[in-house]
């Protein structure tokens, strides 16, 4: 299994060059990461580790992070909904920390 360390060193650069930072706290990251890559052990893919995977990598696609729904989230909200990716903005504490709903649809969590 891939180490937490490697994976918040690759995230962070790839995803920062698209303007997506990690949340300032550390150990919420790390215990996020720490999620996918369980997921990952069991799925074969980095399902979202703040919802339920069905297993199904097709049927999960949407939830394999980054998720579908992190633009949208962190567009809207300033925070993905698992705040883990978060603009500057948020960082800063220069915008509100809302509560970020699930956007994810009903029927795509039901197994």
């Amino acid at each position: 299994m891939m180490d937490v360390n490697v994976l918040h060193e690759k995230l962070k650069k790839s995803q920062g060059a698209l303007g997506y930072y990690f949340n300032k706290d550390k150990e919420r990251v790390f215990e996020l990461l720490e999620g996918l890559l369980r997921n990952k052990a069991r799925y074969g893919y980095m399902a979202c580790p703040c919802r339920l995977a069905s297993g199904d990598r097709q049927a999960d696609r949407d939830i394999i992070c980054p998720c579908v729904y992190r633009a949208p989230d962190v567009e809207d909200f300033g925070s993905c909904y698992c705040n883990l990716y978060v603009s500057k903005a948020w960082n800063d504490a220069t915008s509100h920390h809302e509560y970020v709903p699930e956007r994810r649809p009903p029927e795509k969590m039901t197994f």
